[in-house]
């Protein structure tokens, strides 16, 4: 019998904790809380990412099946659909905002001595967005058609490591060169976008 400590935990040991922790802490993410942590919530969240789990109820039913390796996997909370719906809609969403931006700039620095494309030094960006269909009752917010919601995630990668370096999350009527207008700008570094990009008065 394996007596090992478990994959998950290995790869969850590379994570910052005491920047998730001050996060945590400028945001009140433990506030009144007894049972399910922010980093509890993480860690459900960042095993149903790469377990590729596609609903609330998928993430329980699969942490529940393997319930005597969750403390194991360092989740000390009781894992239930309501619990994991409650703390993603009463969390402030900055405290994993600031964490993935620290994240981010930690990759970023060990792809910085890398080449692209054999001897091009300068950062290479691709710019795209993606629609994600969104239940039109559940997020009236986001209008997109008459029958149903969405939301545009526009995202741009260094390609230097396929790292994303700028994501901006809008409704999904926005047209895909109004991204131009938020997008953060390098000096010297070249920009591979799509025809959706095109304006030539923008781009002047």
């Amino acid at each position: 019998m394996y007596t090992g400590r478990l994959i998950f935990s290995q790869i969850m040991n590379f994570m910052p904790l005491p920047t998730f922790r001050r996060c945590v802490a400028k945001y009140q993410g433990n506030f009144n809380i007894k049972k399910f942590s922010c980093l509890d919530q993480f860690l459900c969240m960042a095993s149903a990412q790469l377990t590729y789990r596609e609903s609330l109820r998928d993430i329980e039913v699969c942490l529940r099946s393997q319930s005597k390796k969750l403390y194991h996997m360092g989740i000390r909370g009781n894992v239930a659909r309501s619990t994991l719906a409650e703390g993603n809609e009463n969390r402030d969403w900055h405290i994993y905002a600031v964490l993935a931006q620290n994240l981010i700039a930690t990759a970023r620095k060990l792809y910085s001595t890398e080449t692209f494309l054999g001897d091009l030094t300068e950062t290479v960006y691709a710019l795209d967005s993606t629609t994600i269909d969104l239940c039109l009752s559940v997020f009236p917010w986001a209008s997109f058609r008459k029958t149903k919601s969405a939301i545009k995630l526009h995202t741009l990668l260094d390609l230097r490591g396929n790292i994303p370096t700028f994501i901006h999350i809008s409704d999904g009527k926005l047209h895909d060169v109004n991204a131009l207008d938020i997008l953060p700008l390098e000096a010297g570094a070249f920009y591979i976008m799509d025809r959706g990009y095109l304006d030539f008065k923008r781009l002047d």
